[in-house]
C-alpha cells in the first residue's frame, strides 16, 4: 500500500514537471499567431501612411524636367540666341537690323518731306493763280517763300525761258511765239524730271531692302544650321536640348530678315504712289502753267 501511494506521488510530480516544462512551449504556440496579425496590423497602418510618400515621388520626378524646361526657356531668349551665334550669323542679323532701322528712318524722313511738300504747294498754286502776267507769275515763282519747291521751279524755268527770248530780242508775241513756247515747255520738262528723282530719293534702298533682305537672313539660316548639324556629328548626340538653341539662332536670322523686309516693301510701294499722284499733280500745273503763258503771249504782256 505504501508502495502504491509512493507510486503515484512520484507519477505526480512527473505529470507537474511535464506540465511546468510545456508551458512556455504552449505560451510560445499561443503567442505566435498573434504575430502575423500584429505584423499585419502594422503593415496595414504603416500602407496608408506610406502611401502619400510613394505618390508623392512622381510628382517630383514629374516635375523636375518642367523645372529644367523652365530654366532653359528662361535662358534662350533673343539676347541669349544673338550672343551664342556663330560670327557669321551675328554679322548677318547685325546687317539686317541696320537695314530696318534706315528703312524707318526713311518713313519719317519722307513722310515729313511729304507733308510739307503738299502744304507749300497748295499755298503755291493759290498765289500763282492770282498772277495776272509773265512777270507776275515769275515774281511768284523765284520768291523765297516757294523756293525748293518743284512746281514753283517749273514756273520759274518756263517765265524765265520767256523772259531770255526777250532779252535776245526776240518777237515771243508774234513770229517767235511758237518757239518760245517750245522752249518753255522744255524748260520745265526738264525740270520735271529732276523733280522725279529728287522725290524718289531712297526708293532705291527700300526696293533693294525688300527684295535681299529675306535670302540674306536665309543665308544665315542656312550657315547656322549647317553649324548645328556639325556639333550633332561631333558630340554623336540627338538631344534636342542640346541642338535646339543652335537652330534656333539659325531660324533668328529668317526672322530679322522677314522683319526688315515687309516694312520696306510696304514702305516702297506706299511712296511710290505718293510720288505717282504728285507727278499727276505736277502735270497738271504744266498743263495749267503753259495755258497761262500763251495767254498773256496772245494778249501781249
Amino acid at each position: 500500500m505504501f508502495e502504491i501511494k509512493k507510486t503515484n506521488l512520484l507519477l505526480a510530480m512527473a505529470g507537474a514537471a511535464v506540465l511546468m516544462a510545456g508551458t512556455p512551449v504552449l505560451a510560445q504556440d499561443a503567442a505566435a499567431p498573434a504575430d502575423p496579425a500584429a505584423a499585419t496590423a502594422t503593415t496595414t497602418t504603416a500602407a496608408p501612411a506610406a502611401a502619400p510618400a510613394d505618390a508623392a515621388a512622381p510628382a517630383t520626378e514629374a516635375g523636375e524636367p518642367a523645372r529644367v524646361g523652365g530654366e532653359h526657356a528662361g535662358e534662350l531668349t533673343v539676347a541669349t540666341m544673338f550672343m551664342d551665334a556663330d560670327i557669321v550669323v551675328k554679322v548677318v542679323m547685325i546687317g539686317l537690323v541696320l537695314a530696318s532701322v534706315f528703312s524707318w528712318t526713311l518713313l519719317l524722313i519722307k513722310l515729313f518731306e511729304f507733308g510739307a511738300l503738299n502744304r507749300k504747294t497748295d499755298q503755291f498754286l493759290e498765289t500763282f493763280r492770282g498772277a495776272r502776267t509773265i512777270a507776275d507769275m515769275r515774281r511768284v515763282a523765284i520768291s523765297d517763300e516757294f523756293e525748293g519747291n518743284p512746281l514753283a521751279d517749273m514756273a520759274a524755268a518756263a517765265t524765265d525761258e520767256i523772259e531770255l527770248s526777250r532779252q535776245a530780242g526776240l518777237s515771243v508775241t508774234g513770229d517767235h511765239r511758237d518757239s518760245a513756247l517750245y522752249r518753255a515747255q522744255t524748260a520745265v520738262t526738264a525740270v520735271q524730271s529732276g523733280m522725279a528723282k529728287r522725290l524718289s530719293g531712297g526708293q532705291q534702298f527700300l526696293a533693294s531692302t525688300g527684295s535681299t533682305a529675306p535670302f540674306i537672313g536665309l543665308f544665315g539660316t542656312v550657315y547656322g544650321i549647317m553649324r548645328s548639324f556639325i556639333g550633332i556629328a561631333n558630340t554623336n548626340t540627338t538631344n534636342l536640348a542640346v541642338v535646339a538653341p543652335g537652330i534656333a539662332e539659325a531660324l533668328l536670322a529668317t526672322g530679322i530678315g522677314l522683319f526688315a523686309a515687309i516694312p520696306a516693301v510696304i514702305f516702297y510701294n506706299y511712296f511710290n504712289t505718293r510720288i505717282a499722284a504728285y507727278g499727276t499733280r505736277s502735270d497738271g500745273f504744266n498743263a495749267e502753267l503753259m495755258n497761262a503763258i500763251s495767254r498773256n503771249l496772245d494778249k501781249g504782256a
